[in-house]
């Protein structure tokens, strides 16, 4: 199974993580699965930002991005070539390296 390891994050993931997970199963879906509760506002549907990555490492690795993943990142805060919906990439054989933005975009929380 390939592995994907996390980047420490002062909130989610402080001393960072490797975790496995199956090919064809998201990014989110393993951190959730883990204990790493990034955010979600969507429900892993590709209609907001809040579980955007970056990464650092076996981009190629992963699913392509479709045009409506690519749209919506548009709006994710800290864009960087490398960012991904979490929710939106499937893991393949190859491991990855992944970071969580320090910050997102996410009204909700914002209001709290």
């Amino acid at each position: 199974m390939p592995v994907i390891k996390i980047l420490p994050h002062a909130e989610y993931c402080p001393d960072g993580a490797t975790l496995t997970g199956a090919p064809g199963t998201s990014i989110c879906e393993v951190l959730l699965a883990n204990d790493i509760h990034i955010e979600h506002a969507c429900d892993q549907v590709c209609a907001c930002t809040t579980c955007h990555v970056i990464v650092r490492e076996g981009g190629r690795s992963l699913s392509e991005m479709e045009e409506d993943e690519e749209d919506m990142l548009d709006r994710a805060w800290g864009l960087e070539p490398d960012s991904r919906l979490s929710c939106q990439a499937l893991l393949r054989q190859q491991d990855v390296t992944v970071e969580i933005p320090k910050y997102s975009i996410n009204h909700a929380k914002e209001g709290k």
